[in-house]
């Protein structure tokens, strides 16, 4: 830890922006951070409205530029009326928020021990829309897999995917300054959708926005809280190889994309993502609000720009950029121009829920106040004494550990009666869908035979809510030749169920053999 950088940048933080921090300048990183309940406040406003701004921002483009970067000519506009004509017309494009705000409900209704099945249920059974590693830990919990099990890579294709990255901003504005106390959150919620990579995106933000109260050193912030992600896993490497390009190149952002991207673009687990540029990965798309950080130097437009222009998860990724810097800058420093319609909206509900932006600006205050006092903290009359956490790193996951994708196998049928594909290796993943014809849903069952044995009978609902998402996959099988048979026992004339590929994998890389 530097720890004099440290001290002099929330000095000066403090000075410039009136943030009276109780820091000494010490050779030891302090025991307690003071802050004013207006600067509390003020920070966790901007966590959560910059957060809004940027995926606003970015909603239009969001997966339209897939493994490549948004073009300097592609205008990516920003006006008066986008944020509530996005509340409006296209209310999907909040499905990190609102998924973060199911999650502040239950803290709200349940208090800060409230168990990792109230919020398991709480999103499961809720009526938004949900994809990859949210929709398929959905099913598992209506299904009976309950955390950790229903987001652990065995029980989820997607368990590498960017979805808790993109919702754990309430557990870094609920915990400032507080890392550690952040990464517990972290555990109870991530786990339910994602396991390794997958959920070292969300403590890693949730680690960046606890350390956005405590510092304005964006480059503090980012290394610092990478503390709490272990060395050995593939997320902490790239995230790391991040930081070192941009310190050697810090004024050309595309250069350290295209060293990430060359690196670390691979999407081994979502089926999605394999074999084509689309890229959902938590790591590829957590290096994107790193970039978008470090070289927006603190500037909101930039910061917004780069992250967006980075493209992939084009709308969460600023959103996860500018809610850090709106933490470390507070709501009253975002400038004027990106705050245009703010106000028009703060008072109205995110759809699928009863909370607005001005319901989360106090719930989430509350929150915090009570965990600053359940870590040893004090609360005041006027202000806050944080006891200060030091990083310390989560428990190692490694998913897909073993398992290289090395084929693509063609389906493209819809399942009547009965359907089967051969592969050599050692596990495979479906897409595919149940889909129904009119307005009616049903619920197909389909057994799942390896080598003759029956594995599975699966249910596959065509309600949109209640789909699985990917519709088939088993991993860990004996290395060598399989056969899946697939036997629909329930077939009717108002659905059908289609299959799409099958990914396959091996115990080597296909480059591997030669």
């Amino acid at each position: 830890m530097n720890t004099s950088r440290y001290s002099r940048s929330v000095w000066l933080g403090a000075c410039s922006s009136a943030l009276f921090l109780i820091i000494a300048c010490q050779s030891a990183p302090p025991e307690t951070v003071t802050l004013s309940k207006e600067q509390l406040q003020d920070k966790i406003r901007g966590g959560w409205a910059a957060q809004t701004i940027g995926v606003t921002f970015g909603s239009p483009v969001e997966f339209r530029y897939n493994s490549t970067m948004i073009p300097d000519y592609h205008k990516l506009a920003w006006y008066e009326g986008m944020l509530k004509n996005t509340y409006e017309e296209a209310p999907g494009a909040y499905d990190d928020i609102y998924m973060d705000l199911t999650f502040v409900q239950v803290f709200e209704d349940e208090g800060l021990d409230a168990p990792a099945e109230s919020f398991a249920r709480a999103f499961a059974y809720a009526d938004y829309h949900l994809w990859h590693a949210n929709q398929t830990a959905r099913y598992n919990i209506q299904n009976g897999i309950m955390p950790p099990q229903s987001g652990h890579w065995l029980n989820n294709p997607c368990a590498d995917d960017i979805d808790f990255q993109i919702e754990a901003d309430f557990a870094g504005l609920m915990c400032p300054g507080m890392v550690n106390a952040a990464a517990e959150v972290s555990d109870r919620i991530g786990h339910i959708m994602n396991y390794g990579d997958g959920w070292y995106g969300g403590v890693y933000m949730a680690a960046m926005y606890a350390l956005a109260f405590v510092s304005d050193d964006i480059g503090y912030v980012v290394e610092e809280a990478l503390k709490v992600i272990p060395p050995e896993s593939k997320f902490y490497q790239t995230m790391r190889d991040v930081i070192r390009w941009h310190k050697e190149n810090p004024e050309d952002w595309k250069e350290t994309w295209f060293k990430v991207h060359r690196k670390w673009s691979e999407d081994i687990g979502s089926p999605s993502g394999v074999f084509q540029p689309f890229n959902i990965d938590a790591k590829i798309n957590a290096a994107w609000v790193l970039v978008g950080l470090l070289y927006g130097n603190g500037d909101f437009t930039r910061t917004y720009e780069i992250a967006t222009r980075c493209g992939d998860d084009a709308d969460c990724n600023p959103a996860s950029a500018g809610g850090i810097l709106g933490a470390i800058k507070g709501y009253k420093n975002i400038p004027d121009f990106w705050k245009q319609g703010l106000a028009e909206v703060e008072s109205i509900d995110f759809k699928y829920t009863t909370i607005s932006l001005n319901d989360a600006y106090e719930m989430s205050y509350r929150h915090a106040l009570q965990m600053i006092e359940r870590n040893g903290g004090e609360i005041r009359e006027n202000d806050i004494v944080i006891k200060f956490q030091e990083p310390a790193p989560v428990p190692l996951e490694i998913a897909f550990e073993g398992h290289f994708p090395i084929d693509k196998i063609w389906l493209g049928q819809t399942l009547e009666g009965e359907a089967s594909f051969k592969f050599d290796g050692i596990g495979f993943a479906v897409t595919g869908w149940a889909n129904k014809k009119g307005e009616e849903d049903s619920t197909f069952d389909v057994e799942m035979y390896i080598d003759g044995d029956l594995v599975e009978t699966v249910k596959l609902p065509t309600k949109f809510q209640a789909r699985r998402f990917y519709p088939f996959w088993r991993y860990q099988l004996p290395t060598g030749e399989h056969e899946v048979v697939l036997k629909l026992l329930n077939p009717n004339d108002k659905a059908d169920v289609r299959l799409e590929y099958a990914i396959v994998y091996d115990d080597e890389p296909y480059t591997a053999r030669y």
